[in-house]
């Protein structure tokens, strides 16, 4: 299955802001489940206020484990 296009524009905004120095870790709550989860956000400003924009939380566990990757890790 090809990437969509919102996807890579998304990767994009995450590499912009990774190479200016304006990604945050920020700690909030599932809106579905109510659990406490580490958040990854690109950080902009619009006039005075800072604008967090959220791109995905980080995995409370293993991620070997939780994702079938498109590759063999192994090499083979």
């Amino acid at each position: 299955m090809p990437i969509p296009d919102f996807v890579k524009a998304n990767f994009e905004t995450l590499l912009r802001a990774a190479a200016a120095g304006d990604l945050a870790l920020v700690q909030g709550t599932d809106a579905r489940t109510g659990e406490t989860r580490f958040i990854l956000c690109a950080v902009g400003r619009d006039g005075g206020q800072v604008v967090l924009t959220p791109f995905g939380h980080l995995a409370d566990a293993d991620p070997y484990e939780l994702y079938h990757p498109p590759f063999d890790p192994g090499g083979g």
